[in-house]
């Protein structure tokens, strides 16, 4: 399927005949690429195996409900914005964008509960009632998280790291800002309460990391969310990711479906496009990848081509841990349901231990409940509600034959639903799929199915991390979660804004 639209207005650019730009894979990483190239002169084509767009991002719809597959919050809305700029428009135009409070609702073992809020004395409340020792800690993180963000995100976020000397640059801000310890030993120094110290440091897990492992500068993301708030689209995040199709169409670009990249082609070690499975050759003057990092070297480029990602050093790579979801829809509705909730287990250390180190299936469970529908009722049939539940598991260098223990392990998901926070609701489920990592693996091409790619750890961020321009290969470029700055919405937007800077004009290749 090939879908294209006219050229419209001013958005409407086309590049230099023969300037052309193949991006392989339509997650957002990939679709931001899309219009960022289109802005600079290159005629684009999005080439996407499976049959809409999204990647991570694509959108089950079954027996009427609609659910997102993967990422469900929207945190630094401006980099949609920019996206949305280059090509003539507005975001509002396209896409109802709507602030969520509370941001999640933290239910811990203890029956306690914690409502992170946007608003600064609403917050300061939750703190106090929670441990009222806690507040002058709480704002003192909060102070070093924006010192941090200013860094990692402002100055860092969307600056190539393509030379060692960038790293070195750095590294001063760095320690001051005390990026040798974890997330967790930085909320530990500041706050006592051991359920303060996780609302504070388990943001990590959201982009694939172990916040007792990963470093302190991932701490930033507890600013960018004080700072611009955590959002929903209305209609889900797959109406974000067709108004972003539609803004490729406008500037005259192509995505084509169903149609699956099996080779980079290369002359010496320069990219001269793409050869599909299908055995047709696209010749292009530039490719990106938006494809998992780890899938792209070994898969797509022979090993005589790659000198610093090879198969030894892959191989040797800590990868992120895997995921467990299971999207299901009732016959009712549960108004006491916040639009997120984490319901944390007994143990958090341990059980990350058990997923990142120990590599095993624990008998106790931490969970991220998706509610979409108390913020967009037209997700699911009138008077229904659509869920999805996550729990992250090992990737697939664990023991774990997925299509043996799905069921029983979703049972088991469900008896703690059922025990915690939506007594009986098994009697009125009418819809229900799952997803685990060997989907990961086999639907979306992620090495180890792991979920996020590469773990963010010190060692394998920024200049440690594959580069946004692939080191070995001459026009070739790496977006998305697997390349700098790493995974998570904000991070893959701004993996493709990178392209600005090591990309150079159409009128200038």
């Amino acid at each position: 399927m090939l879908t294209t639209a006219p050229a419209r207005g001013k958005a409407a650019r086309i590049g230099k005949p023969g300037r052309r730009a193949v991006v392989i894979g339509s997650g957002l990483g990939g679709l931001a690429a899309a219009i960022r190239l289109g802005s600079r002169g290159y005629q684009v084509t999005v080439l996407e195996r499976l049959d809409a767009p999204g990647g991570r991002a694509y959108v089950f719809r079954q027996d009427g409900f609609t659910f997102d597959a993967g990422p469900t919050i929207i945190t630094a809305p401006f980099l949609l914005e920019e996206l949305w700029a280059l090509c003539g428009r507005q975001l509002s135009q396209d896409v109802d964008l709507r602030p969520l409070d509370p941001f999640y609702r933290i239910r811990f073992s203890d029956g306690e509960v914690l409502d992170c809020r946007g608003d600064d004395g609403a917050m300061r409340e939750e703190v106090a009632r929670l441990s009222p020792a806690d507040v002058d800690g709480y704002e003192a993180f909060m102070r070093k998280a924006e010192a941090i963000y200013r860094v990692g995100f402002e100055e860092l976020g969307a600056v190539p790291f393509g030379a060692w000397s960038d790293m070195v640059r750095v590294l001063p801000d760095f320690l001051r800002l005390e990026s040798y310890r974890s997330v967790y030993g930085l909320a530990a120094k500041y706050v006592r309460d051991p359920r303060l110290r996780f609302a504070l440091s388990f943001h990590p897990l959201f982009i694939g990391g172990n916040p007792f492992k990963v470093t302190s500068i991932y701490g930033l993301i507890a600013f960018l969310e004080r700072r611009y708030g955590v959002h929903f689209p209305m209609g889900g995040m797959g109406r974000l990711v067709r108004g972003l199709e539609r803004l490729i169409e406008r500037q005259g670009s192509a995505i084509r479906y169903g149609a699956e990249v099996a080779e980079i082609t290369l002359e010496g070690r320069r990219a001269t496009g793409v050869r599909l499975t299908s055995g047709e050759h696209i010749k292009s003057d530039i490719v990106v990848s938006n494809a998992d990092a780890a899938w792209t070297y070994r898969k797509l480029l022979p090993g005589a081509a790659r000198r610093r990602w090879n198969d030894k050093k892959l191989d040797r790579a800590s990868y992120s841990m895997g995921l467990f979801v299971w999207y299901f829809g009732t016959s009712r509705q549960y108004p006491d349901v916040k639009h997120h909730t984490i319901l944390l287990g007994p143990r958090y250390e341990e059980l990350l231990s058990d997923i990142f180190k120990r590599r095993i299936l624990a008998k106790d469970f931490s969970l991220y409940l998706h509610r979409p529908t108390a913020t967009d009722p037209s997700l699911a049939p009138k008077g229904r509600d659509a869920f999805y539940v996550l729990s992250p598991v090992p990737h697939l260098d664990a023991e774990i034959d997925w299509s043996t223990v799905a069921q029983s392990y979703r049972r088991e998901i469900a008896k703690v639903l059922d025990e915690v926070i939506l007594p009986g609701f098994e009697q009125h489920i009418v819809t229900s799929r799952l997803m685990t990592p060997q989907d990961f693996h086999d639907r979306l091409l992620s090495h180890k199915g792991a979920a996020f790619g590469f773990e963010p750890l010190f060692t394998q961020s920024a200049w440690f991390r594959p580069h946004n321009k692939a080191e070995d290969i001459d026009r070739l470029y790496l977006v998305g979660a697997g390349t700098h700055p790493g995974a998570g919405v904000p991070g893959v937007l701004c993996s493709a804004k990178i392209l600005d800077r090591v990309v150079p004009h159409a009128a200038l290749l």
